[in-house]
């Protein structure tokens, strides 16, 4: 798998190939299957994800009972005409919400890259396809592009929350989330890879603090942020603005802010909001 931007936009400038294609025909290489063996299996991770978006239960409760019905909750929000965030903002939201939720509930989802961020992928690429009515081919490519980015940065630092804080997990997955996006909109390479960049440098710092230790609090509602956070990203991205900071450096700023953070923001739920007085309460109930 590539470990740099700058190589992979190299090589779609030299060889003239669109960013999906080298990510996909690494991945070819890697597992040794064939150019529709690979296509075939990355269509089924997206419907994996469509399916996650629909099987989401309003009415379904965590077995801790920290996380459940805020989807269907917001879901009302919006159908009584109350919402700021309205059309593609606010679908991006009721699906970062409803598939981070499902997660908490067991049910079957895609990590992408992780299961604590696995509502932004699929909340950003299935709001895209309903809203510019893309091909189920076309975001196949787009999970590609993600799915390179997520290379990138799983090479070159981390996508473990344990490792490097929710930045590694929220951040990623709002990186990938973001190129994708850029792709979508008629981005090359290097307006994907600054997309990433863009939303990555949001989420610098983010801590990993999971109430009681469960994947719920507060990680349920960063998917909605890193989700939002990758649209705003990819448009700035679309616009010509640029990161000042090149998109592999600022991968490298995260592994190094990861490794100065405390171990109790890492993902132990010893730090943060997990060591709040009612963080710690919830911990003491759930045991």
């Amino acid at each position: 798998m590539y470990d740099s931007f700058h190589l992979l936009w190299e090589k779609e400038k030299n060889e003239g190939l669109p960013f999906w294609q080298i990510v996909m025909e690494e991945d070819m290489s890697e597992q040794n299957i064939s150019k529709e063996e690979a296509f075939h299996n990355m269509t089924l991770m997206y419907q994996a994800m469509k399916d996650s978006d629909l099987a989401y239960d309003p009415a379904l409760k965590s077995n801790s009972g920290l996380s459940g019905t805020d989807g269907a909750k917001l879901h009302q929000y919006r159908a009584n005409g109350n919402m700021i965030c309205n059309g593609f903002i606010g679908d991006v939201m009721e699906r970062a919400l409803k598939v981070s939720e499902s997660n908490a509930c067991m049910k079957r989802i895609v990590a992408a890259p992780t299961a604590g961020s696995c509502g932004v992928v699929p909340a950003v690429l299935l709001t895209a396809q309903q809203h510019f009515d893309l091909s189920d081919e076309e975001m196949t490519k787009a999970l590609f592009v993600a799915g390179g980015i997520g290379g990138i940065i799983a090479s070159r630092a981390c996508i473990a929350g344990a490792e490097g804080g929710c930045q590694a997990e929220i951040g990623s997955a709002s990186a990938m989330a973001a190129g994708a996006l850029a792709y979508l909109r008629d981005g090359n390479g290097e307006t994907i890879a600054n997309a990433a960049a863009l939303a990555l440098k949001n989420l610098l710092g983010l801590a990993c603090d999971p109430v009681a230790g469960l994947v719920e609090v507060p990680c349920v509602k960063r998917n909605v942020i890193g989700a939002v956070n990758a649209v705003t990203s990819a448009d700035l991205s679309l616009a010509g603005i640029q990161s000042k900071i090149p998109p592999d450096e600022v991968i490298d700023a995260m592994k190094s802010i990861g490794k100065r953070m405390d171990e109790s923001l890492r993902e132990t739920g010893t730090g943060g909001l997990a060591a709040t007085p009612t963080g710690m309460e919830y911990k003491k109930r759930l045991r």
